[in-house]
C-alpha cells in the first residue's frame, strides 16, 4: 500500500474512533442541534412579525423564509465549537501522544475530527432545515441549487473545522479553545442573517458588509430561494477557501510542533 492509502485507511479508522465517541454521548448531540433550533425558534415564533414587517420585501408571516438560511451557518458555528473541545479533550488527555507512539499516519488523526465535523454538521443541518420547513420555510430551489447549497455548508465547514482545530491545538487547554470560538458564534448576530446590512448603524453596517460571513449567508440565501447572488457567491468561495488554507497550515503547524517536542525535551544534553 501507497503511503496515501495508508493515509486514508488510517483516517477511517479515526473517523470510526470519533463517530463512536459521539454516539456515547447523545446529551451532546442533543445540545449541539439544540441551540440553533432555539434560536429558529425564538426569531421567527416570538420576533418573526416585528421582523418580518420592517423588512422591505419580507411579509410578517414570510420571515422564516429569510433567516432559515442564515439557521445553516449557525449550525455550522455551533459545530465548530464541539470540534475545538473534541479536539482539546484530545490534546489536554494525552490521547494525542499516544497516537504519535502508534504506527498511525500523522495527518489521519486531525483528519478523523475534521470528517466527523463534516458528517456531524450535515446531519445537524438537515435537521434545522426540516423544522424551518414545519415552521413554514418554503425554499425555491432547484436540485442543482440545493446541490450547490449543500457544497457551500460543506466547504464552510470544512473552513471553520480546520480553524478551530487550529485554535483548540495552539491554545493546548479547553478553555482556550472555547474562548477562541466565541467570536465565531458571535458574527453572524453582526450580519445579514437576521436583517438587512442597510438597517444598521453606519459604522456597524460597515462591519457587518464586509466580514466573512455575510457573503455565505447571502449566498445560502440566493441559493435557496431562487434570487440573485451577485459577486457574494465568488466572495463566498474565497472566504471560504482561504479560512481553511489558514487553519489547515495553522493546524498543521501546530501538530508538528508538538509532535517533535518531545522528542526535543528528552535528548541528552550535548558536553
Amino acid at each position: 500500500m501507497s503511503s496515501v492509502s495508508y493515509a486514508l485507511t488510517d483516517s477511517m479508522t479515526m473517523l470510526r474512533r470519533n463517530l463512536r465517541h459521539l454516539t456515547r454521548y447523545p446529551i451532546m448531540i442533543i445540545a449541539y442541534v439544540g441551540q440553533p433550533v432555539f434560536i429558529l425558534l425564538v426569531m421567527v415564533g416570538l420576533f418573526g412579525k416585528t421582523l418580518g414587517g420592517g423588512i422591505s420585501g419580507v411579509g410578517s408571516g414570510d420571515y422564516v423564509d429569510y433567516v432559515a438560511p442564515a439557521m445553516i451557518l449557525i449550525t455550522v458555528n455551533y459545530g465548530c465549537t464541539t470540534t475545538a473541545m473534541n479536539v482539546s479533550n484530545d490534546m489536554t488527555a494525552g490521547i494525542m501522544d499516544r497516537f504519535r507512539t502508534m504506527a498511525v499516519a500523522r495527518s489521519s488523526i486531525l483528519a478523523g475530527h475534521v470528517l466527523e465535523a463534516l458528517i456531524r454538521t450535515l446531519v445537524s443541518v438537515a435537521v434545522v432545515i426540516g423544522l424551518a420547513v414545519a415552521l413554514g420555510f418554503r425554499p425555491d430551489a432547484t436540485p442543482v441549487e440545493w446541490l450547490a447549497a449543500a457544497g457551500v455548508t460543506a466547504l464552510l465547514t470544512l473552513a471553520l473545522t480546520w480553524l478551530v482545530t487550529a485554535f483548540a491545538l495552539a491554545t493546548k487547554s479547553l478553555e482556550g479553545a472555547n474562548s477562541l470560538t466565541l467570536p465565531l458564534q458571535f458574527l453572524p448576530f453582526i450580519s445579514s442573517a437576521f436583517v438587512p446590512t442597510g438597517s444598521m448603524p453606519v459604522g456597524v453596517e460597515q462591519f457587518a458588509r464586509y466580514q466573512p460571513l455575510t457573503p455565505v449567508i447571502n449566498t445560502l440565501r440566493g441559493l435557496l430561494e431562487g434570487t440573485s447572488i451577485g459577486s457574494d457567491g465568488w466572495l463566498a468561495l474565497a472566504w471560504c477557501v482561504a479560512l481553511a488554507a489558514i487553519g489547515y497550515f495553522w493546524s498543521k503547524s501546530c501538530f508538528n510542533r508538538q509532535s517533535t517536542a518531545p522528542a526535543a525535551a528528552t535528548a541528552p544534553a550535548a558536553k
